[in-house]
């Protein structure tokens, strides 16, 4: 079972997670994809890892911006499962952009 990070813990971790930051109890990140097509083929990507794990990130489209915000929503803030989807994240930017 996931338990929420302390802030002394997110402190440690958030410099490992640089386009990440921490707003409202979640982790949130804003990219800016070349095309909607890109951004899509992003998502769905994303979607295939977040299935597999059974943790899902809210993701808002517009056009071609992509925000993702992360949240263990049973646990009212940010778990370790957060930051494990948020380095999967940045592993799908990296690879497709």
């Amino acid at each position: 079972m996931a338990e929420l990070l302390s802030d002394d813990q997110l402190d440690h971790i958030l410099p490992k997670l640089p386009a990440w930051c921490p707003q409202d109890a979640a982790l949130v990140r804003t990219v800016e994809l070349p095309s909607f097509s890109h951004a899509i083929m992003v998502v769905n990507r994303i979607a295939e890892i977040a299935e597999n794990d059974n943790h899902h990130p809210d993701i808002d489209i517009r056009y071609k911006t992509l925000t993702f915000r992360l949240s263990t929503h049973y646990k009212g803030g940010i778990t370790a499962l957060d930051v494990s989807l948020a380095e999967e994240i940045d592993g799908v930017l990296d690879a497709m952009s």
